[in-house]
């Protein structure tokens, strides 16, 4: 196995900044951190009634680690829940006493290995 040796460049002075010879495709280790990992999320109902519930859908990679945390007028409520083999996953929230009106921003972290990335969704609680 060769060792890929990249040079670094801070006005002169070898040490850590951009790269002069740009990271060459099919680099595993370079390739994988600088790739983001696909993140898509929706609601099931993105207008639920109060004492109902509505399921956060999300699209990232094969069995990847899931977390999402709905941003509520006074609390946040954060779920963990892993991505099947096709990479998605369904993660209920149930909606009890949401102030109606106010939009509710769910936050979506994925991850899978060295590689994360994230999206995001949103729903409007009625009453």
């Amino acid at each position: 196995m060769k060792t890929r040796v990249v040079a670094w460049a801070t006005g002169g002075v070898l040490g850590l900044a951009a790269p002069l010879i740009p990271a060459l495709p099919g680099t595993p280790a370079l390739a994988s951190a600088a790739r983001a990992l696909p993140c898509h999320a929706s609601m099931s109902n993105p207008h639920p009634a109060d004492y109902t519930t509505t399921d956060v859908r999300v699209r990232t990679a094969s069995r990847a680690s899931v977390t999402t945390i709905a941003h509520y007028r006074t609390v946040n409520r954060r779920h963990h829940r892993q991505a099947n083999a096709a990479g998605r996953v369904s993660i209920p929230y149930y909606i009890s006493g949401a102030t109606p009106g106010y939009t509710v921003v769910v936050s979506v972290r994925v991850r899978r290995g060295a590689r994360t990335g994230s999206c995001s969704t949103s729903f409007t609680p009625h009453g």
